[in-house]
């Protein structure tokens, strides 16, 4: 791990995941980019062009002090720290940085959001997930400043799986990290008998080069929904983050079919990860 982008806002939620990224990058030698996004309104971008440049070097120099005194923190003496100011609120240019800087992890913080919130506009986190191609760690209210003992990764062993599976246990590996793995079952999912399951389960260890005894570290999970089923686990095995694949919707698609993976980060108390099928 060499470069973990953090996007802030100057919000605690930020500064949770600024803390997260400064405990990481102490233990990997890693650079810490962090980001802000200087959001500009309509008023503003509809004025005169010179007018436009005015207001925006105006904005940029506030936010630079800003920026400034947030990052002299305590917890970032001894990390290698990058600021940089982005125009505009577009989140699919936090992707467009992680490929720049060849960047290994998004942290973010998020507050999360419910209701009729959450269908028509969502968080700022679940469209970072949804474009970022590099893994992307969700923290709430509290900063990660331990490692990670226990991982819990939630799929269904589908060929999508195979690369976001390895991924994570390539990730997990290099933090000395257990994975642990589950599989949940639904009353409104296509039913599979124990063994269809387990044969299922087996064929995707075997593209994995893992063998059939892999299945033994798998914990099928029965529950109401996929994510009562990942909370559940995750609670009973003591786990400090989850894991899941992501395939990234976005437009009519993710507003039908919705997203399992941003749902889980939204609603999670734990920290959650993503990568991206």
């Amino acid at each position: 791990m060499q470069k973990i982008i953090v996007p802030v806002d100057f919000s605690t939620y930020s500064e949770n995941a600024l803390k997260s990224a400064a405990s990481l990058a102490k233990k990997h030698n890693a650079e810490v980019i962090a980001v802000h996004m200087l959001e500009l309104s309509n008023a503003i971008a509809s004025q005169s062009e010179a007018y436009l440049q005015e207001q925006t070097m105006f904005l940029y120099k506030m936010a630079e002090k800003r920026f400034s005194d947030f990052l002299e923190a305590d917890y970032l003496v001894g990390v290698k720290v990058s600021p940089i100011i982005k125009h505009f609120k577009i989140f699919s240019e936090l992707d467009q940085l992680a490929r720049e800087e060849d960047a290994d992890l998004i942290i973010m913080g998020s507050q999360g959001t419910s209701g009729i919130k959450e269908m028509f506009i969502g968080s700022n986190t679940e469209k970072v997930i949804r474009y970022s191609h590099v893994p992307v760690i969700v923290v709430k209210n509290h900063p990660i400043e331990n490692d990670f003992k226990t991982a819990v990764f939630a799929c269904d062993f589908s060929d999508d799986d195979l690369k976001p599976y390895q991924e994570a246990k390539t990730f997990f590996n290099a933090l000395g990290t257990e994975l642990k793995l589950v599989y949940v079952i639904t009353p409104t999912s296509r039913f599979k008998s124990t063994q269809e399951i387990t044969e299922k389960i087996e064929k995707f260890f075997t593209k994995t080069n893992e063998g059939a005894d892999a299945v033994k570290n798998v914990q099928i999970i029965a529950d109401y929904s996929v994510e009562e089923g990942i909370f559940y686990y995750a609670n009973n095995s003591k786990a400090d983050i989850i894991a899941l694949a992501t395939h990234g919707r976005k437009g009519i698609a993710h507003f039908f079919e919705g997203s399992i993976s941003e749902d889980i980060a939204n609603h999670s108390k734990l920290p959650v990860v993503t990568f991206k099928i």
